[in-house]
């Protein structure tokens, strides 16, 4: 199951000189990440890189920033891909030291730094969640809701009409489990849909 972090964790490492600031934090999207980034860059105007990885959906990016090809941001994203972690940035701003690491030293840096980070962070199991609509006879709503609450739904806008529309959100594994049910209940007479924006 996919998991992301509670807040914000650090790490510093020295290596042969050169000063690696990791960080790995929770975030929405790439626009967020590209706003952190760059507000990193203006924090650190001396450091010879700030690298950055995000897995975060469609919407994942791996910026090397200047080192060689492969050396920063994949190991960075191999870390956090190994750990299934999802909605997450993960920042290592480097302070070269005069001493060259290799390719080698540069994966080695840059995946321990994140690898530090998340020692210290709080992972936090991600709820995958569906919304649905379901409309039923009035008789049945509050067998619907005890349904609901069983499966720990969250109960949306209810609108009574001919009938009763129930919205509701609940965990992706336990969808086909309500739907079941709630069919059984109404005996084939329920209608589902998805809520309207």
């Amino acid at each position: 199951m996919p998991v992301s972090l509670a807040g914000v964790a650090d790490s510093e490492l020295v290596i042969k000189k050169s000063r690696f600031l990791g960080r790995i934090e929770p975030v929405a999207g790439r626009d967020e990440a590209v706003g952190i980034v760059g507000d990193l860059r203006a924090r650190h105007p001396d450091a010879a890189h700030v690298c950055w990885a995000l897995i975060a959906g469609g919407e994942s990016a791996a910026v090397d920033d200047g080192e060689p090809s492969g050396t920063a941001a994949r190991p960075m994203m191999d870390v956090l891909r190994h750990n299934d972690l999802e909605g997450v940035l993960a920042t290592v701003v480097r302070y070269y030291g005069g001493v060259r690491l290799g390719a080698g030293g540069l994966v080695r840096a840059y995946s321990t730094a994140v690898s530090t980070a998340l020692q210290q962070a709080t992972l936090v199991p991600m709820r995958r969640t569906v919304d649905l609509v379901v409309t039923v006879p009035y008789a049945l709503e509050g067998a619907v809701r005890r349904e609901l609450d069983a499966h720990d739904a969250t109960l949306g806008d209810v609108a009574h009409g001919s009938d009763v529309a129930i919205a509701f959100t609940v965990d992706e594994d336990a969808a086909a489990a309500i739907r079941s049910r709630v069919d059984d209940l109404a005996q084939g007479g329920a209608v589902w849909g998805s809520p309207t924006a």
